[in-house]
């Protein structure tokens, strides 16, 4: 009997287990989302080929253990019928999480199931020298901590005081918790860099005396595993969803040209020059286009 190649399999979800000839099935969620259908379908495929339980992993994963070597084919076709894909593993762009964000929260201040969609559309699955994780949150409460992420991106708003609409009613100054709003001489001003996009002034004010724009700010080179370190945030706040794509991309980029094979990207960055990186994503920040 031919030796599996299990390098293979690993890359396509199918993660070794201690048990010979097991394995545990890593599925393909993207933001978090499943439908009640492919959660029939999943639980149907653990009852039937593994041990009627699932795994629900650190990142909004779910596994299927006890997937036996001979069902492996199988078990692919039973649920891709159902609409469900196996996952990765390796060293690749890993799946990407997302919180419920503005669609459902109160605090989300960007739309982040569709924005997990179309980041998993351009990246899941790519070839890098080691693993790499996009996480999204909808506001500064950051539930998905994004920080934690080789690519962290966090809901804001960016707000601008429309006088006309003003009362005067001192809420937004009284919920501003990073002390960027006072009023002087009748007027509402705002200190920029103190200003967090939290957008806590927008959803108190009773008259939409605050104009808001949604966007993005970005960290990279998180690590929560064997070495903990925080995302850096080198990148402005984003306001267009084209540029944060672009900055997606030349950050990718970068680690194709200069990671090593098992090195993460926030190693290769230090060793390449955070300086690099920036000059790298210079070309697309201010850009005018």
């Amino acid at each position: 009997m031919a030796q599996p190649d299990y390098a293979l399999l690993k890359k396509g979800g199918f993660m070794r287990q201690k048990q010979k000839d097991y394995f545990s099935l890593r599925l393909a969620v993207t933001g978090g989302n499943l439908t009640a259908a492919q959660l029939s379908v999943i639980a149907e495929t653990a009852k039937r080929y593994g041990r009627g339980a699932v795994h629900m992993t650190a990142r909004q994963g779910v596994e299927i253990p006890f997937i036996h070597l001979k069902d492996i084919a199988d078990v692919k076709a039973a649920l891709a019928a159902g609409g469900v894909a196996p996952g990765v593993c390796g060293p690749r762009v890993r799946t990407v999480t997302a919180c419920q964000g503005s669609a459902v929260c109160p605090g989300g201040c960007i739309e982040t199931a569709a924005l997990a969609r179309e980041l998993h559309e351009r990246y899941f699955g790519r070839e890098l020298p080691h693993k790499f994780k996009f996480g999204i949150t909808g506001c500064q409460n950051n539930c998905l901590k994004a920080e934690e992420n080789d690519f962290g991106i966090k809901g804001g708003l960016l707000v601008e005081w429309q006088a006309e609409r003003c009362i005067h009613c001192g809420l937004c100054e009284k919920v501003c918790r990073s002390r960027a709003l006072e009023e002087r001489g009748g007027s509402i001003v705002l200190e920029p860099s103190a200003c967090n996009f939290c957008g806590r002034c927008v959803k108190a004010c009773p008259t939409d005396a605050w104009k808001a724009t949604p966007g993005y700010m970005v960290s990279l080179g998180g690590l929560f595993g064997n070495q903990i370190r925080a995302g850096k945030p080198f990148v402005p706040f984003i306001t267009d969803k084209v540029r944060l794509m672009r900055v997606a991309d030349k950050t990718l980029d970068f680690f194709t040209e200069h990671g090593r094979p098992g090195e993460r990207f926030r190693f290769t960055a230090e060793r390449a020059g955070w300086e690099t990186l920036i000059k790298k994503l210079e070309e697309v920040i201010l850009c005018q286009n």
